[in-house]
């Protein structure tokens, strides 16, 4: 077989056909059991058209090596992620294209222990055995199993984030995208009904349908927020909710429909855990740092910088035992839910502490944001990354207060900072800018830079 296109450095994806189908989804599984040693796999699926059979040949080929798979059935990636450790499992591998175009899927993979897998501790030696098809010889012994009551105890531990005697009355609207989040969402609010909680949850193009009439599930676009932007405001909600396809990501909006930015998220999370834990630690990308470092020092917290990446992300908070990590582009992690990333417990804990603040989402942002302006991520198309950076860097850095290169450029200026990195995937250059109580600076600079780097 010739060189597998879909293995990514801590994941699958590919183009339907070509890059991925069933007869590579097969080898995927042979050759996951194989390298993993694997005995008890758990198997979940988004809500794709072709998601159902390529979970069905990932599981032809984990049976063939004797594995007991743990099927979950329609779910999030983070219930793989819960069950591969819930039911001490060997591995999880989750089939999604998350929010992927239409003609794409892929598979999230996780090891014992939900620990990501990357090519240096397993993702290499996958793809070799899938491409060679050298498999050992099949065995006896391999069958399903309906693992889809775990559930149940996914939702016990989500709950567990939450104080629900701190809830109060609130209307909260959710936009499942017609993604895998509607059935898991429906199963937390019924628990937190059962618990008194007085939420009540408005819910738009939320039954899970894999044309996705609404569009591809990815609230990050700006053409996609007005769908929940609109719904809040016309039901006259406090708070919107939006989940991407796989729902490991979530996304905000005020009661005005205003979305709310990834990096002023992480900074609240932060606070909703130092506010009940004083002292722990916590994890930031380098991008967009200025309004989480300062709510972790006011709280007594101590901050702690990684590269972006859920990878990264997971190994940093598994060396330092800290309680929460997030990145500005929505994926959120959580010591006590194995390091990994959820979608939903960011929702619980950002309705507790807007119910504890008293205080609409808008209000309590609009302080972080007049603090610590940011332009948002913006992305150019460059054909040599490495030597625009270089010019920049170039110009830059002499003048720079402080420079840092946990993960591409970071150069801060006293009442202005810039992080420029290379994306790993794409010809682009990422740049964020953020600012100490001036947005007009974060303009200024902004416009120039931007005519460097177009130059």
């Amino acid at each position: 077989m010739p060189p597998l296109k879909c293995f990514k450095a801590y994941d699958i994806r590919g183009r339907l056909g070509d890059e991925l189908n069933a007869d590579i989804a097969y080898r995927i599984g042979r050759a996951f059991a194989q390298v993993m040693g694997a005995k008890r796999v758990v198997l979940g699926r988004d809500v794709r058209p072709t998601s159902e059979a390529l979970a069905g040949a990932v599981a032809r080929g984990l049976i063939e090596a004797g594995v007991e798979v743990l099927d979950l059935g329609l779910s999030g990636t983070e219930e793989t992620y819960f069950a591969t450790t819930h039911l001490n499992a060997d591995g999880g591998i989750c089939v999604t294209a998350s929010h992927n175009p239409m003609d794409y899927n892929g598979m999230k993979m996780v090891k014992r222990g939900s620990a990501p897998i990357g090519n240096a501790d397993g993702m290499a030696a996958i793809k070799a055995l899938a491409e060679s098809g050298d498999f050992a010889p099949a065995v006896a012994g391999g069958h399903v199993t309906d693992a889809s009551r775990t559930r149940t105890a996914y939702v016990e531990r989500l709950m567990g984030f939450v104080d629900v005697a701190a809830l109060k009355p609130m209307k909260v609207l959710v936009n499942g995208g017609h993604g895998a989040a509607g059935p898991t969402f429906d199963a937390i609010a019924d628990a937190l009904s059962k618990a008194g909680a007085p939420i009540e949850f408005v819910r738009v193009y939320h039954d899970p349908d894999g044309s996705f009439p609404a569009g591809i599930p990815n609230p990050l676009l700006d053409e996609n927020q007005p769908l929940t932007a609109n719904a809040v405001i016309a039901e006259g909600a406090e708070m919107g909710v939006a989940w991407d396809g796989d729902f490991d990501r979530c996304f905000f909006f005020d009661h005005e429909g205003g979305f709310v930015p990834g990096e002023y998220v992480v900074s609240l999370l932060a606070e909703a855990f130092l506010a009940k834990e004083p002292g722990q630690k916590i994890v930031h990308d380098p991008r967009v740092i200025w309004a989480t470092q300062e709510i972790v020092a006011e709280l007594g917290g101590q901050a702690i910088q990684s590269k972006c990446g859920h990878s990264f992300i997971k190994q940093v908070m598994r060396d330092t035992s800290a309680v929460y990590g997030g990145e500005m582009s929505a994926h959120h992690y959580f010591r006590d839910f194995m390091a990994c990333d959820s979608g939903m417990i960011p929702m619980l804990l950002m309705i507790e502490l807007v119910c504890r603040k008293g205080r609409s989402l808008k209000d309590i942002l609009s302080e972080r944001r007049a603090a610590y302006p940011s332009s948002g991520e913006v992305n150019f198309r460059v054909t040599d990354q490495a030597a625009v950076i270089a010019a920049i860097e170039a110009d830059y850095a002499p003048k720079a207060q402080a420079r840092d290169e946990t993960d591409g450029l970071s150069l801060s200026f006293g009442e202005w900072r810039f992080n420029l990195r290379a994306s790993n995937t794409e010809p682009l250059l990422r740049l964020n800018i953020e600012a100490r109580g001036k947005p007009d600076l974060v303009a200024e600079k902004l416009a120039e830079l931007r005519k460097l780097i177009e130059a």
